[in-house]
């Protein structure tokens, strides 16, 4: 390859390519290229990576339609997810219920009312062996929304799969083990940040050194938004969480790309089309100039910014909810024309109640729908050279390095102690919140228009059937939990639960081989927790005023 002629150093990568087996034309039968553009400018798969991480995008490979799953029992979860494979889908993503998300079982008084409700309960490798049985994870990726508890959750996963008879070296997937947003939005966190942040730490270095497949991190923009803030925010405060988890890798002694490779993120796509658009191409642009010229990454993998999309929750209405197909719509292209390696569309309920079996395969359908039926997956970053689009392109970026910029002073030259700074200083809360207020004015005022909601409400009384969790499904998963604890052996988990707390208190010694060796014991997510929580402690956020 040669670096003065970039057009003939996408051709030889495209030559290299398995190209798929379609008809790269358009309709009426014109062909296509592959990419447009001039022969000395930027092109998909180079540096920076503004136009895609690959030569070939989608050309070679569809994204994964990762569809998000969960609710009620895991053996409910289990039908939905073989529901979806039937459907199409070849990834999966796991919700979790309240409970498990903030690391307690569901028999804990403060679960009442909660299990079940917005996502699958786990309680112990009982329920991970039933959540995944007749699946073969050795063959189908997935995905864990998980984060305060992801290390007990992971520490599950892989138990479960390798009595299933899949090694933990040939598990794909993602972690989502992203835990400097809980405490910048989502708020499901139970340790403080820096113990938090070595359990992060113990997943990186387990995955490094035995799962190549795996992600060990979904470096998360998705609940920032969803919180309120603006694009550039959600993009600055990610990559800035990303950078952090760098340094952190790095002062564990990781070399860059033994763990840069396996970064990935997870972006919202929302209903502000050629934003969305500009933001995704300013993101895999910062991530790789920082990598290389700050720290120093050398493999392509490791400057390749890679990342999952899901539509914006937050922009559904219950309002005539059958809107929210054509906004679901708008935000999975939005996602596909800015490269996302895979994608989750919102159903249409799911601003009233968990989706129904119906709306979750339309979801998917209109992924399948962008894929087969509009040929947009034929080009490569086909709204490159736009005016308009490289235009907010420069400009999201040039406000995200400001943020870079006051992160690295707060932190002394250290984007990880500047993270976490402007965390116990409640900056990033408070920026969130200003801006989540001022978009609730804006729709207040009727200065920004929402369909159903501040205009054009005719129609807003059409009910819509929904799924309904019962208070059954509670009580079921609660026996459920109850025989576990009579049937396994209890000395076994008391000795396995001191050796974690001992090790707890030892910050040079990883936890993941004894939360894996816990979990086969049968020790719940609950116990987990509370004996790292006697030595961690538990974090209490002080009010943002």
């Amino acid at each position: 390859m040669t670096e003065t002629n970039p057009r003939a150093a996408w051709q030889e990568a495209i030559d290299a390519s398995k190209l798929r087996d379609a008809p790269f034309t358009t309709m009426s039968g014109i062909p296509l290229d592959g990419v447009y553009g001039p022969d000395d400018g930027e092109f998909p798969g180079q540096y920076p990576y503004t136009r895609g991480p690959y030569a070939s995008m989608y050309r070679s490979k569809l994204w994964t339609m990762r569809m998000f799953a969960g609710f009620g029992t895991a053996e409910d979860t289990n039908w939905r997810f073989k529901e979806i494979i039937k459907s199409g889908g070849d990834g999966l993503s796991t919700a979790f219920d309240m409970p498990t998300l903030l690391g307690l079982d569901s028999d804990d008084p403060m679960s009442l009312g909660e299990v079940g409700r917005c996502g699958v309960a786990i309680d112990s490798l009982a329920d991970m062996e039933d959540l995944y049985a007749g699946i073969d994870l050795g063959e189908i990726t997935t995905s864990m929304t998980i984060n305060s508890p992801a290390a007990p959750i992971f520490a599950m996963f892989v138990a479960q799969a390798e009595s299933a008879g899949v090694h933990r070296s040939r598990l794909g997937g993602t972690l989502q083990n992203d835990i400097l947003k809980e405490y910048q939005a989502q708020k499901e966190f139970v340790f403080p940040p820096r113990q938090s942040m070595r359990l992060v730490r113990d997943t990186i270095q387990f995955t490094a050194a035995e799962m190549p497949r795996w992600h060990s991190i979904s470096i998360s923009g998705y609940h920032i938004r969803e919180a309120g803030s603006t694009a550039v925010e959600e993009l600055a405060f990610t990559l800035a969480n990303g950078f952090a988890y760098v340094e952190l890798a790095l002062q564990a002694g990781l070399p860059i790309d033994s763990f840069a490779p396996r970064l990935s993120f997870f972006f919202n796509a929302h209903i502000d089309f050629f934003e969305e658009i500009g933001k995704y191409r300013a993101a895999r642009r910062i991530w790789a100039r920082w990598l290389r010229e700050r720290y120093g990454a050398e493999l392509e993998r490791s400057l390749q910014l890679r990342f999952h999309t899901q539509t914006a929750g937050v922009s559904l209405t219950a309002q005539q909810p059958e809107l929210n197909i054509v906004r679901t719509a708008i935000e999975a292209l939005a996602g596909v024309l800015g490269g996302t390696q895979s994608l989750h569309t919102n159903s249409m309920d799911e601003a009233l109640a968990l989706p129904t079996e119906k709306t979750a395969r339309i979801a998917l359908r209109t992924q399948q729908v962008i894929a087969n039926e509009t040929n947009v997956a034929h080009v490569a970053d086909p709204l490159g050279g736009s005016y308009f689009v490289e235009s907010l392109t420069d400009e999201i970026e040039r406000q995200a390095e400001e943020i870079f910029a006051y992160l690295d002073e707060l932190g002394g030259g250290s984007m990880l102690e500047g993270v976490i700074a402007a965390i116990d200083d409640n900056w990033f809360q408070r920026r969130i919140g200003d801006s989540a207020y001022d978009l609730e004015r804006s729709f207040n005022s009727g200065d920004r228009i929402i369909v159903g909601v501040n205009a054009y409400t005719e129609g807003n009384d059409d009910e819509l059937e929904l799924l309904r969790i019962t208070n059954e499904d509670e009580t079921r998963q609660r026996k459920r939990l109850d025989a576990v604890r009579h049937s396994r052996n209890q000395a076994d988990v008391d000795d396995v639960l001191a050796r974690l707390r001992t090790e707890a208190a030892d910050p040079n010694v990883n936890l993941m081989p004894t939360l894996i060796e816990a979990s086969r014991t049968y020790a719940t997510l609950g116990e987990m927790m509370g004996s790292m929580a006697d030595v961690f402690g538990r974090h209490v956020e002080v009010p943002t005023i």
